[in-house]
């Protein structure tokens, strides 16, 4: 029952606004991203529940340049759209490297990665329709080669320990993105509730 109301939830904030601009549309959907992020990772920890209360040590996975800090918000948007084409090729990396380990599996956990995976490249589309200029040509192929090994531990225990700092990863920048967005919509002319 819980997870219906749950659904309903996410197919109304993935429904879009009549008279809601292009911008307006890419808030809603990095949101969205954002919301289903923080769900999978609860899924993740019901799963492993050894990761209750563990928060893994690390530096962020992704990251911005050093000089993004005086960007406008056009080449914000433009480095976000980079932030996120890694994250979407760790994703593609942590699917894989599940798949490798455990198989293909079933469940909700499953089915959300995969929702995730393709509101990410739903956003990445968006990103790049909104940012790009006759100057910059933006890619929303996944950015990672998924050559690494995971979190230095080696083994199951290092794979479970890197998955939880990329959903932490993704969490995170879904949440940037809603950020950036917003202010880029607002800048735009767009309202400020959206």
């Amino acid at each position: 029952m819980a997870e219906q109301e749950e659904q309903k939830q996410i197919t109304e904030l993935d429904t879009p606004v009549p008279g809601v601009s292009g911008t307006g549309s890419a808030v809603a959907l990095a949101r969205l991203l954002h919301h289903e992020c923080t769900r999978l990772l609860e899924l993740y920890k019901e799963k492993e529940t050894f990761l209750a209360d563990h928060t893994p040590d690390g530096e962020r996975i992704v990251s911005l340049s050093p000089d993004s800090q005086g960007a406008s918000t056009q080449q914000q948007v433009q480095l976000l759209h980079s932030a996120l084409r890694q994250c979407l090729g760790l994703l593609h990396c942590l699917i894989l490297k599940e798949e490798e380990e455990w198989g293909e599996l079933e469940g909700d956990y499953e089915t959300l990665k995969k929702n995730v995976r393709t509101r990410l490249e739903y956003l990445l589309y968006t990103t790049k329709g909104l940012a790009e200029t006759e100057d910059t040509t933006l890619e929303v192929t996944p950015d990672h080669q998924c050559n690494e090994e995971t979190d230095g531990a080696g083994g199951v225990f290092g794979l479970k320990m890197w998955t939880y700092r990329v959903l932490l990863e993704l969490i995170h920048w879904a949440d940037h993105a809603a950020q950036t967005l917003h202010v880029y919509h607002t800048e735009r002319g767009g309202s400020e509730e959206i």
